[in-house]
């Protein structure tokens, strides 16, 4: 396990855009050990996802994967999904408000994402991917795109008034957040 210090709001790193991938860099050793390194950290602090700039590396990678994550209990499982030089677009105009934590940011807050995303990218083996993802699924993945674009989800906040540190969130704001957001899940599904 190479478990990689995570970069923390006001780390330079995570307001630069980072750069594509190359196909001769995704096949070099490096690339895949960042890879591996990356899902290792994700999954060491309990996180749905984390981009490589995150972890210092200014390269368009992110990995995604939810199971039994005790922070969030209330996300659809995601099975491990590495995405290289993502690219998403909303599919229609229906947002929906979710309180967002961040394992670069010790806060949480209210922001707004789309419900239905088209997002195409390359798996770790090179081979190009298209799927319409809804839900807190296609919240989870427009977040690990904004890393990629230099925004944190801070950037996003539909109110400022929403931030509170995670364990504020569990004592004044989660049973509240679950309640509407498992109501939201079950209407749209994942």
């Amino acid at each position: 396990m190479a478990v990689r210090p995570i970069a923390m709001i006001g780390d330079p790193v995570l307001r630069t855009r980072a750069v594509e991938v190359t196909e001769e860099e995704l096949g070099d050793p490096a690339t895949q050990q960042l890879i591996d390194d990356m899902i290792d950290t994700m999954r060491h602090a309990n996180g749905a996802g984390i981009a490589a700039n995150q972890v210092s590396v200014p390269k368009r990678i992110a990995v995604v994967e939810v199971g039994d994550n005790p922070r969030y209990p209330y996300k659809p499982r995601i099975p491990l999904t590495v995405l290289i030089n993502p690219v998403l677009e909303p599919v229609g105009d229906e947002t929906v408000v979710v309180n967002e934590g961040c394992l670069s940011v010790p806060l949480r807050g209210d922001v707004t994402r789309h419900v239905h995303i088209r997002l195409r990218y390359l798996g770790r083996d090179g081979a190009s991917h298209e799927n319409l993802l809804h839900g807190l699924t296609a919240a989870t993945m427009q977040h690990e795109c904004d890393h990629l674009d230099g925004r944190l989800f801070v950037d996003r906040l539909t109110d400022p008034r929403t931030l509170s540190t995670w364990e504020e969130f569990e004592l004044h704001q989660r049973d509240a957040f679950v309640a509407r957001i498992t109501e939201f899940v079950d209407r749209v599904g994942s």
